[in-house]
C-alpha cells in the first residue's frame, strides 16, 4: 500500500533514528508527519509522544503510526491505552508482517536499542507494505475495538432463505455499533441479480423475518441493484457485507463513500441460499 500518511515520534532514545526512518519512509512513496521530539537533549516523556501519535490515529489524521523509544515497550503501553489504536511492539520482520496480517495493527513501535538502524528500516517497510487478512482475523480483530458510540450499522443483501451464516453475520455486524439497519434486495431487483426463479420468498416475507431477529433494528427495502443510494441517504458509520469479497472491492463496487468504514464478514463454510434451493429442487 503507497501514499499513506504516516505519523512518527519518539524519545530521546529514538530521535536519530527517526529522522532516518522519516526519509525512508517517505522514499517508499508514503507522507510522514514528524511531530517530535527534534532534539536528542533534555530527555522527554515517552508517554507524551505515544498519545500525540494515538490521538492522530484515533481522529483519522494519519493511516498509520510509528513511535521510538529504548526498546518500544513504553510507546507501545501508552499508545495501547487510546481508543481504536492498536500497536504493535516489533523486534523481527516475522512480527512486522503477522501484526498486520492477524492484529490490523495500525502504530509499530521500535526499539532503538534492540534492532540496528537497517534492521528498523525493513521492519518498517515490512509492516507498512502488510495487509490485513480481512477473512480469517476480521472477528477476532472487532472483538477488541472501542465500545460502540453511537454507531449507525449498514447490512445488506438479499436474505431470500435465512441460515446460520447469515444470521451469524448479522450479530456480529449489530456488535459493531448501536443500530442494525438492514437493506434486502426488492423482488425486481432480486429477479435482476438472481434469475426469473428468485425470490423464493417475496421482499415482504424475508422483510418479516429479518424483523423479527433481536439484534436487527429496522429493515428497507431497495429497488436499485447495488445499496448506493440507500447507503448515501442513511451515512452508517459502517458498512458490513458477508462473502469473499475485500473491503476495497465492496467500497468500490458499491460506490462506498470514504468516510464509512467497509467490514467483511467470511463466508460461513456449507451456507448459501442457493445451496439450500438446489438441495430443496434435488429432492
Amino acid at each position: 500500500m503507497t501514499g499513506m500518511i504516516v505519523a512518527i515520534a519518539a524519545d530521546h532514545n529514538g530521535v536519530e533514528l527517526k529522522y532516518r526512518l522519516k526519509s525512508q519512509i517517505n522514499a517508499l512513496g508514503h507522507h510522514c508527519i514528524d511531530v517530535g521530539p527534534f532534539k536528542t537533549a533534555p530527555p522527554v516523556d515517552y508517554v507524551d509522544y505515544a498519545q500525540l501519535v494515538g490521538t492522530m490515529i484515533q481522529a483519522g489524521d494519519c493511516d498509520r503510526g510509528v513511535l521510538i523509544c529504548g526498546t518500544g515497550i513504553g510507546m507501545s503501553i501508552a499508545a495501547n491505552k487510546i481508543p481504536a489504536v492498536r500497536a504493535a511492539l516489533v523486534h523481527n520482520f516475522a512480527s512486522a508482517a503477522k501484526s498486520r496480517e492477524h492484529n490490523d495493527a495500525n502504530v509499530l513501535c521500535l526499539g532503538s536499542w534492540v534492532c540496528s538502524d537497517d534492521e528498523n528500516f525493513e521492519i518498517s517497510r515490512t509492516w507498512l507494505d502488510g495487509k490485513f487478512g480481512e477473512y480469517r482475523h476480521v472477528r477476532r480483530v472487532e472483538r477488541i475495538a472501542p465500545e460502540p458510540a453511537g454507531k449507525l450499522v449498514f447490512a445488506n443483501g438479499v436474505f431470500d432463505i435465512l441460515h446460520k451464516g447469515h444470521i451469524e453475520m448479522l450479530r456480529w455486524a449489530s456488535n459493531l455499533g448501536d443500530r442494525l439497519v438492514v437493506g434486502i434486495n426488492s423482488d425486481a431487483s432480486t429477479r435482476a441479480l438472481k434469475g426469473a426463479s428468485r425470490p423464493i420468498n417475496n421482499q415482504e416475507n424475508r422483510k418479516a423475518l429479518l424483523e423479527a431477529l433481536r439484534f436487527v433494528d429496522e429493515v428497507l427495502i431497495f429497488d436499485e441493484l447495488t445499496p448506493t443510494a440507500l447507503v448515501e441517504k442513511l451515512r452508517p458509520k459502517i458498512v458490513v457485507k458477508g462473502g469473499e469479497w475485500l473491503a476495497s472491492e465492496v467500497r468500490e463496487r458499491d460506490k462506498v463513500p470514504p468516510d464509512v468504514e467497509v467490514k467483511i464478514y467470511p463466508l460461513v463454510q456449507g451456507y448459501s441460499s442457493t445451496n439450500v434451493i438446489t438441495a430443496i429442487r434435488s429432492l
